[in-house]
């Protein structure tokens, strides 16, 4: 497991564990020691990841053994059909989607895909989808539209790519489309930021009538070291540009961004990827049953956005 600097302690603690448990002499000393050094590692890894400040929380966001969209659609997904291309230019495998049934709805996907090794990560483009990537995810919610399926979305982008090619295919009219469809949408939307919200690149397919954010995820205007390079001229500031942009779901849920903060595994989603799946699971088909209630979903949206600018105002 990739350990972060902050969690150097506790890697210290299981290295002491496992080095006892390797001995394997069966004295009970030592296997009070192992139960001891346990319940302190519990301990600290409770403590540390209740005290993370912004800028921890981004690390933990990024952590590339999180479970992906790829791993929630493999789990939660079933019969799902993969569809590719924008009919115009190409396919973007930085978004994923495709139909099939969650726990017996059928459902229209979509979500970021940042891949969890070298090899997939640039395959996936690190999550950072081109114009083609939102005028698919368009074309899907078209599809979705035509056939009433409600849409789920997983959001994971550090941001949309910045590259001159995806500039020349016209990226910033590619994510405003894809934010206007995602308004005029007919159906219901459920969307769960499960890593990094970055940019105009997440709101693409954050446009829901309920928004869900795990714990130790992410969402902003900007990365913490863009926002460091444009606000204090040294990207090396990111730390305190973390804290001035107030990206953490605990701070979204009090400003009434997000709709609910879901917990994590203590130690973050990365130390139990199965559990972290199941509890969103649970959590999207609630959010999804209670959207019955909500008579015009376009006007739900449209009306929760409007909000959202009148109390930045």
């Amino acid at each position: 497991m990739i350990i972060l600097d902050f969690e150097k302690p506790i890697f210290e603690l299981e290295a002491k564990i496992k080095e006892l448990k390797g001995l394997n002499t069966g004295d009970l000393s030592i296997m009070e020691d192992v139960k001891r050094l346990e319940n302190k590692r519990k301990k600290l890894l409770k403590r540390i990841y209740s005290e993370l400040n912004p800028w921890q929380k981004v690390l933990v966001a990024r952590h590339q053994e999180r479970p992906h969209t790829t791993d929630y659609i493999n789990a939660l997904i079933d019969d799902f059909i993969p569809l590719a291309g924008d009919r115009s230019f190409g396919n973007d495998l930085a978004i994923v989607a495709g139909i099939g049934k969650f726990r017996g709805i059928a459902v229209a996907v979509l979500g970021h895909e940042k891949g969890s090794d070298t090899e997939s990560r640039i395959k996936y483009n690190f999550g950072m989808p081109h114009p083609e990537g939102y005028r698919k995810a368009c074309r899907i919610m078209d599809l979705a539209d035509k056939f009433k399926l409600p849409l789920l979305t997983f959001v994971d982008t550090a941001g949309a790519y910045p590259g001159v090619g995806a500039e020349e295919r016209g990226q910033a009219e590619a994510i405003a489309r894809c934010i206007e469809k995602s308004l005029q949408f007919k159906n219901s939307v459920v969307s769960v930021i499960i890593g990094e919200g970055g940019s105009g690149g997440a709101v693409a397919l954050a446009i829901a009538n309920v928004i869900l954010m795990l714990e130790h995820s992410v969402y902003s205007v900007i990365s913490p070291e863009g926002c460091a390079s444009i606000l204090y001229r040294n990207a090396e500031k990111a730390m305190e540009a973390a804290d001035a942009l107030k990206l953490t779901a605990q701070d979204l849920i009090k400003f009434e961004m997000i709709d609910e903060v879901i917990e994590e595994p203590v130690g973050g989603a990365h130390r139990d990827p199965q559990m972290m799946i199941k509890v969103v699971g649970d959590k999207l088909k609630a959010a999804l049953l209670g959207t019955s209630g909500i008579s015009d979903f376009k006007a739900h949206r449209i009306n929760k956005f409007i909000s959202f600018c009148r109390s930045c105002n």
